[in-house]
């Protein structure tokens, strides 16, 4: 029996989220969730965070501080977690640590880009006394692939089941899928905005981080015009392999599309209600062209949370059941940061953590790097 830390923040910048994983070898049961706890960035790191996804002054000293801001936060949460399970850092194998993504441009500029994860690593093993396993994108990146998602391999491992067609939606700031075909192929690709569109603008207008249960979302009524403006934006008919970020999908982004026209003039209650439908719709659209004969879609991230959101998921794809990972055995909120538990797993094995199929790389490679913890 293998212990090990999964450590995850998403684009939608709304705090970490840190499990405890047991890896057994048991093909029945190959990991077992035994803990959860989720930490808050500070506003002043959010902040600093959200600023360092677009250009600006002093951008290296910037992001080497918010790194080692990251890594704290990251140890908090580890703390947090060890003393709620009653376990110590010495029966910790390792911790997998996504970082925060603040820039992702896989492909472009030189024909390789990048991916940027904000994290101190040698930090975060120095302040936890744990081996540390990061940088988990970069290498599938510099293999001619997207890094990203990094989630349909584990979901695989969790629920993939021959003869059977089904698919995994993750809605963090981005919407991304995972197909697990009858066959046993493997697709994925990220589908648009998720929850980042929808907290930005419910701060903006409503003064909370994010809209609870999509109820005022539910208050307001889609705007057809607005919709079809959004939805024509190039990268929701790009092919896959694909991946975004908020390099794409941010605020100017939405208030440009808004600016274009008086049409545009709506209460912020319908704008809210055509966001959520333009991430229901990219979602169900993208569905139904490369899986068809889904028979479910498990749903995890903050947006199994929107009750909005999951509603209308299930009213554009009657033919399928829309359900919350929790009825799959895993709840929501633990997925990702599970994922990355398993992806720090792999790279201990040596075996590959990527999908070329989904991320377009040139073959499996063994992910992440490796800091020696105390």
């Amino acid at each position: 029996m293998t212990l090990l830390i999964g450590v995850m923040s998403g684009t939608s910048m709304d705090g970490i989220d840190a499990v405890l994983a047991r890896f057994s070898g048991d093909d029945q049961a190959p990991m077992v969730v035994e803990g959860h706890c989720h930490a808050e960035f500070t506003a002043t790191l959010r902040q600093s965070l959200m600023d360092l996804n677009a250009t600006g002054p002093d951008e290296l000293h910037r992001a080497a501080l918010a790194a080692n801001g990251v890594a704290d936060a990251y140890a908090g949460a580890v703390r947090q977690l060890l003393s709620r399970c009653g376990k110590t850092a010495g029966q910790v194998r390792a911790i997998g640590a996504h970082g925060q993504t603040v820039r992702h441009r896989p492909a472009e500029f030189d024909g390789r880009g990048y991916t940027v994860q904000l994290l101190n690593g040698a930090l975060l093993a120095e302040l936890s006394g744990i081996d540390v396993v990061c940088d988990l994108r970069s290498r599938d990146v510099a293999a001619g692939g997207q890094g990203a998602p990094l989630v349909p391999a584990f979901h695989a491992a969790l629920w993939a089941t021959p003869g059977r067609s089904q698919a995994v939606l993750n809605v963090g700031g981005i919407s991304n899928l995972s197909l697990l075909h009858e066959d046993g192929r493997v697709g994925g690709f990220d589908c648009g905005p998720g929850n980042a569109l929808l907290d930005l603008w419910c701060e903006r207008h409503q003064g909370t981080p994010f809209d609870d249960e999509g109820a005022w979302a539910a208050s307001g009524a889609v705007s057809a015009q607005l919709l079809s403006r959004l939805l024509s934006d190039p990268y929701f008919d790009r092919a896959p392999p694909k991946s975004t970020g908020r390099d794409l999908f941010h605020a100017a982004w939405l208030d440009r599309i808004l600016a274009e026209s008086t049409v545009f003039d709506l209460p912020p209650e319908d704008v809210q209600a055509t966001l959520v439908e333009l991430t229901a719709r990219s979602v169900a659209r993208d569905l139904l062209r490369h899986a068809p004969s889904a028979e479910r879609m498990l749903v995890c991230g903050g947006g199994a949370l929107n009750r909005h959101l999951m509603r209308r998921l299930q009213s554009l794809l009657p033919s399928l059941r829309v359900q919350p990972t929790d009825e799959a055995g895993l709840p929501a909120l633990q997925v990702e940061a599970a994922a990355f538990a398993w992806l720090a797993q792999a790279h201990l094995e040596h075996l590959p953590g990527n999908r070329p199929e989904v991320t377009g790389a040139r073959g499996p490679r063994v992910l992440g790097a490796l800091y020696p913890g105390r």
